[in-house]
């Protein structure tokens, strides 16, 4: 069987970070407080890239700190109000995610890591 580059188990090898995408919900205690509360949206292998050279040069004129790109399987619903958890380190994410290419494959998201 020949494996072609949309099948989604033939790039395994480069979604090897496990990353937790997290949503704060709004919670209501018994008394009717209101407080927000996180909850995992999803999990999901990744491929982390860090921005280099010009992209880097041009998220950081916006925003400073570490900014990286996490790349995972297409997944709808994923938003800029959610942040990412890997390996006990929280990354927002800074802008909305971008669907590539518009092929419904991958899905891009670039974060910046809180310090």
């Amino acid at each position: 069987m020949k494996q072609n580059k949309y099948n989604p188990n033939f790039h395994t090898g480069l979604f090897r970070n496990r990353i937790s995408i997290v949503e704060m919900v709004d919670i209501e205690d018994e008394i009717g407080n209101q407080f927000e509360e996180e909850r995992e949206f999803k999990q999901a292998w990744a491929m982390i890239k860090t921005l280099k050279g010009s992209e880097y040069l041009k998220a950081a004129a916006v925003r400073a700190g570490k900014i990286y790109r996490f790349i995972i399987h297409y997944t709808p619903g994923i938003t800029n109000k959610m942040i990412i958890r890997y390996k006990g380190r929280t990354f927002d994410i800074i802008e909305p995610p971008t669907n590539d290419d518009e092929m419904n494959h991958t899905l891009t998201i670039i974060t910046k890591e809180r310090s």
